[in-house]
């Protein structure tokens, strides 16, 4: 039975991956920065619980030892999000990830995924697809592309396996309240007569975060289908096509006030993920 360490285990995608890990009957070794959060989940009694901070990173500690020297680690851990311009993301998180996930690899660890992003790729519109190259165009993206350069090179010293998977968009329960569907779901919880939103143009690819946990899964733990893997649907949809439909599906009613919001500047107008690798896994 695979030994199965979840970082950011209870963060949007954390908890569900954690979950289904269970289900599969895999043991899971599950760390976040706050205990209290974790003991708020069914599955809490039923993992290996490991509270750690990054921000205390011992360099002196074997990581792999603590964490239980699991055969395979789904990383998910990256603190604060939803800020994508901050400058933390390259001057605090990309060198304490890139030292803790250094500290595994150099200890033991053989087999490792990592949750990168489809901004990774930039301004490029279309279908977009792993060989191409990546133009991170704000600090977050570009953190995640540094890291993801970083375990290449790591590679060149030491065996192990890499993921990385790029992650398009999601929705679910958990999701941070400022994200799209959460602010949906509260306009007509309020009762609102119109929902404030952009042109709604915008052409993305969206998943449900329970596809996103089963698809992560399923690319960790196989070993041949390796390196940028794209999570998506490879399906385009527009913004307002997307959030027409979801009120269908929840038989919402309420006005769409189009144009209320001007378009994201760090986004293409049109882009969606190419899923022929992810399909030839799951």
């Amino acid at each position: 039975m695979n030994k199965i360490l979840v970082t950011g285990a209870t963060g949007f995608i954390g908890r569900y991956v954690v979950e289904q890990l269970l289900a599969r009957g895999c043991r899971v070794t599950a760390t976040s920065s706050r205990e209290d959060k974790a003991r708020q989940f069914s599955w809490f009694d039923q993992v290996s619980y490991v509270p750690f901070d990054l921000a205390d990173l011992d360099p002196e500690k074997d990581y792999f030892r603590v964490f239980g020297e699991p055969d395979v680690m789904i990383h998910l851990a990256w603190e604060g999000l939803p800020h994508y311009r901050s400058g933390f993301h390259l001057e605090i998180n990309f060198p304490r990830h890139a030292a803790f996930l250094g500290n595994l690899v150099r200890h033991g660890l053989g087999d490792l995924t990592v949750a990168g992003t489809c901004l990774e790729y930039g301004m490029q519109e279309g279908c977009l697809r792993e060989d191409m190259p990546s133009f991170p165009g704000n600090p977050y993206a570009k953190a995640k592309d540094d890291l993801r350069k970083f375990l290449l090179e790591l590679q060149l010293e030491h065996s192990f396996t890499l993921k990385w998977v790029r992650l398009f968009y999601l929705y679910g329960k958990g999701q941070n309240p400022g994200s799209l569907v959460p602010q949906l779901e509260r306009a007509l919880q309020n009762g609102d007569k119109v929902f404030n939103m952009s042109g709604g143009e915008q052409v993305r690819d969206f998943l449900p975060v329970e596809e996103v946990a089963d698809y992560l899964i399923k690319v960790a733990l196989q070993p041949e289908i390796t390196g940028i893997i794209n999570v998506c649907s490879g399906k385009p949809v527009s913004i307002k096509q997307f959030i027409e439909n979801y009120l269908s599906s929840v038989q919402g009613d309420i006005a769409l006030n189009l144009g209320y919001y001007p378009y994201p500047d760090y986004e293409p107008m049109r882009f969606w993920g190419d899923a022929r690798k992810l399909n030839l896994i799951i």
